[in-house]
């Protein structure tokens, strides 16, 4: 892998987790947790941010998904905070709508070293998908947030179906980073904070 690359392995007694992540690649994926839904997610999130991504997950499913979820998670958000590397010439802000049938999300995102996230979606939705629990998808983004420092707004205002709630969060979520962590030819060497520190 070349360009702009983050590498993290995590290892606790509850999962084994190796993530790879090329900012500047082609939306190469190659994915498996062992939940099915998740990794068709975390394909989106590759093949619409246009980054090459790699995620080995061995986890506690005789217990239940949790773990290798939420762990598969925190590798993912310091991969990006590791790829992002100084993060001098990016655009640093990247927002993006995205519907799917009778689903829309609209997610922001800034790259800005503070973690924080706004997450709002239809309430009642059908609590699984497979083996995937729908209450994780918060969770999810808490622990990217947490993990590669950045503020995280999403917003689901309407929508039927939980799958397609879900996966519009994920497609819209991977075009926002796209453009949020794209180098910006207008500032080459430049931060873009005037604090000097992002």
């Amino acid at each position: 892998m070349s360009g702009r690359v983050g590498r993290v392995e995590r290892t606790t007694k509850e999962t084994s987790v190796v993530v790879e992540i090329n900012l500047d690649g082609t939306g190469q994926v190659d994915v498996a947790t062992g939940v099915g839904f998740y990794d068709h997610m975390l394909d989106q999130l590759g093949r619409h941010g246009l980054f090459d991504l790699t995620v080995k997950t061995d986890g506690d499913l005789h217990i239940d998904t949790h773990h290798t979820i939420e762990d598969t998670a925190l590798a993912l958000g310091a991969a990006f905070k590791q790829a992002l590397g100084d993060k001098v010439g990016i655009y640093r802000f990247g927002n993006c709508t995205v519907p799917l049938d009778e689903s829309l999300a609209q997610v922001t995102v800034d790259l800005s070293g503070r973690p924080y996230l706004v997450h709002t979606e239809p309430e009642n939705m059908a609590p699984m998908i497979g083996t995937y629990d729908t209450t994780m998808t918060r969770h999810i983004f808490e622990s990217f947030v947490a993990q590669a420092q950045i503020a995280l707004h999403i917003h689901v205002p309407y929508g039927r179906n939980a799958h397609h709630i879900v996966e519009c969060q994920f497609k819209a979520l991977a075009r926002a980073l796209r453009y949020a962590a794209e180098r910006d030819p207008r500032a080459a060497g430049i931060l873009p904070s005037t604090k000097g520190a992002l």
